[in-house]
């Protein structure tokens, strides 16, 4: 049963994550337009706009709000303009409801007291990551309006670890450490290379992610999948040719699946390192 809520639960995020993603975008496009507009500002609102076309803005009926089912119903066409609405919506949607599901099949820690909260703090932090995750990919930007948001709700979350730890000032000392890992090495790469080499958003995303991983060794964990993941990735795409050395490849993405990686496997992950490498 819970499997099944949280399956459709992550399908809604996974539908507002769409909706969120296009309005922020169109918000900073049409930023002029929106100051003198005052309908097109309430359409593209995030609280009260009405779900619209992409690629017409026809406002949507309820029939065409179901997420995953619409988009298959309508075999990836828009209703009104018969336009192609791309895989990213239905993507979106399967992606986070199945993360919804796999982060509750896979939680480190037995779902009781505290750690229900953690784990209901977790899934709006999944919901704002995913977010960023395509905003980053499509733009290479990372908006601070998610990034802050998701901060608030990530210092929620450490607090009620922190509060419910057999040691809480440990607890506060790993956080603040891993804080600090997680974004200062980004910090310095981007004071170095005067914002050539990263960019400020992935500083922000650094302190994040640090605050969400909780731990020094987390926090480390997170960067090294990232950059396995960016290097797997980049390499091949170089060596073919289909990359060029002066393209530009954001790391916000990587470092996203990083965390959400270290959150539902790290402590597996980091049993096993230990126990190959510093117990043998």
């Amino acid at each position: 049963m819970e499997i099944a809520i949280l399956g459709v639960l992550g399908l809604c995020a996974g539908s507002f994550v769409n909706a969120l993603v296009w309005r922020l975008h169109e918000q900073e496009t049409h930023a002029d337009r929106i100051k003198t507009d005052k309908n097109y500002q309430k359409s593209l609102s995030i609280y009260v706009g009405r779900s619209m076309c992409p690629n017409c803005k026809h406002e949507l009926s309820v029939k065409d709000l179901v997420p995953l089912l619409s988009w298959i119903m309508l075999r990836g066409k828009c209703r009104y303009c018969n336009k192609t609405i791309s895989y990213q919506y239905p993507l979106a949607e399967a992606a986070t409801s199945l993360l919804f599901v796999v982060s509750y099949l896979w939680w480190p820690v037995t779902l009781t007291g505290s750690q229900i909260a953690i784990f209901a703090l977790w899934l709006p932090l999944l919901t704002g990551l995913i977010a960023l995750l395509i905003y980053d990919l499509r733009w290479q930007l990372l908006p601070t309006r998610i990034i802050y948001t998701l901060t608030a709700i990530a210092v929620l979350q450490a607090i009620i670890k922190i509060l419910s730890s057999d040691k809480p000032y440990l607890a506060l000392l790993n956080t603040t450490l891993a804080i600090f890992l997680g974004g200062g090495l980004f910090y310095i790469i981007y004071q170095v290379s005067s914002g050539k080499w990263i960019g400020g958003g992935d500083v922000r995303l650094g302190w994040l992610l640090g605050l969400i991983a909780g731990t020094p060794a987390r926090s480390l964990l997170v960067i090294f999948i990232a950059s396995l993941c960016g290097s797997l990735i980049s390499i091949p795409l170089l060596t073919s040719h289909r990359l060029k050395r002066t393209s530009i490849i954001p790391f916000g993405p990587f470092l996203i699946i990083g965390m959400i990686i270290v959150q539902i496997f790290g402590e597996g992950i980091l049993t096993w390192y230990n126990h190959i490498f510093l117990l043998s």
